[in-house]
């Protein structure tokens, strides 16, 4: 008795887990998702900060917006970078993620695996 307790606790507990694991940050009525998180460009996306870029190369400025466009003329792309989760997230629209570069801000939008459809960016205050 004790064992099929204790399994059904295990269960419980991982099923509740994984659930909580795949949730959204929020979800919208409409399907939209929003994720909280620093608009930076793709290279630095991958260290989750500008700090190693702008000690290695000094010309990238000294705050994350100048970084950020800096590391688009050498190709980057701006994503969306998670902090609480490491998690970077592409943008598809490119447009509207340069007027938020270097800044903690909202998107919400429809995610499929780590890229959004870009619905809003607001900045987070």
């Amino acid at each position: 008795m004790r064992r099929i307790s204790s399994l059904i606790l295990l269960t419980t507990f991982f099923s509740f887990s994984l659930a909580w694991a795949g949730s959204p940050k929020s979800q919208s009525p409409n399907g939209d998702q929003t994720v909280t998180g620093e608009v930076m460009d793709s290279l630095c996306a991958k260290n989750g900060n500008h700090q190693e870029m702008m000690e290695q190369m000094k010309s990238m400025g000294h705050d994350g917006k100048t970084c950020s466009m800096k590391c688009m003329q050498l190709g980057a792309k701006y994503v969306l970078y998670d902090s609480s989760s490491k998690t970077i997230y592409a943008l598809d629209d490119q447009q509207k993620a340069e007027t938020f570069a270097g800044q903690t801000v909202h998107v919400s939008g429809t995610i499929q695996k780590n890229k959004i459809k870009v619905e809003n960016i607001q900045p987070a205050n």
